[in-house]
């Protein structure tokens, strides 16, 4: 019996040492390349009308990597937000995702932002707003909002461009409770690996934010699943 055992584990401790040599074999610059590779391939696939162009959550667009919706629920369900701003909300996908996770927590709203008009699905957990993120008046409306809210949570995908994101950071970094996420989305455009052409984005706009506050922590959240469209996007506040 003792004699089996040991040929048993021996043959276990054999096969354990090939699984390690052949991820050694993976060295951390092409561990990275093959990550980059992929991020590209995922993303530019939408050019041919695939991928995150024609992604849906219950039948609504939903433009996200899945790996960060997936991302989203857990954080959700560790920090338990009482209210997720959400700056950009296109048809209303994202939205729709965030609320039924609340619904399956029993718990949580969601107040979205966007400049356009569109017919986007009702949810009893859902508050629509129509207006840019950084006008006065939704900004007003926000603070209406969060009164009450102790558990504040927000994600920035609306304009892309570094002037447009810079100006939510430094706004509404503000309404993010502390030991709750702040989100900038699309961090991956302008050679972050995607989409050189953009120009200066979230990412520019990310870290000259952060040269001059540090409220916020890049969260190691955000690389959890290797390929992520918001690199150094996730940020908690302390």
């Amino acid at each position: 019996m003792i004699k089996k055992f040991i040929t048993v584990l021996k043959y276990e401790l054999k096969h354990l040492r090939r699984i390690i040599r052949s991820r050694a074999f993976i060295s951390k610059g092409d561990k990275e390349d093959i990550i980059t590779r992929f991020h590209k391939l995922y993303y530019d696939s939408a050019l041919l009308g695939g991928t995150h162009k024609n992604t849906f959550f219950l039948g609504i667009p939903t433009r996200k990597c899945p790996l960060d919706t997936w991302l989203y629920q857990e954080i959700i369900y560790k920090h338990r937000p009482d209210l997720i701003i959400e700056c950009g909300t296109s048809h209303g996908g994202s939205a729709l995702y965030l609320a039924t996770i609340c619904d399956i927590l029993g718990e949580g709203e969601i107040l979205t932002i966007d400049i356009e008009d569109l017919l986007r699905p009702p949810h009893k957990r859902i508050k629509y707003l129509l207006g840019s993120s950084i006008s006065l008046e939704i900004i007003e409306k926000v603070k209406v909002a969060i009164v009450g809210k102790k558990r504040i949570m927000v994600i920035l995908d609306s304009d892309h461009s570094e002037e447009h994101v810079l100006k939510e950071l430094e706004i509404y970094n503000q309404f993010v409770t502390p030991g709750q996420y702040l989100i900038v989305e699309d961090t991956n455009v302008n050679g972050h690996p995607v989409y050189i052409e953009h120009g200066p984005g979230p990412m520019e706009a990310l870290d000259e934010f952060l040269k001059t506050n540090d409220d916020f922590v890049e969260s190691e959240t955000g690389s959890k699943f290797l390929l992520s469209f918001n690199p150094k996007g996730y940020l908690l506040k302390k």
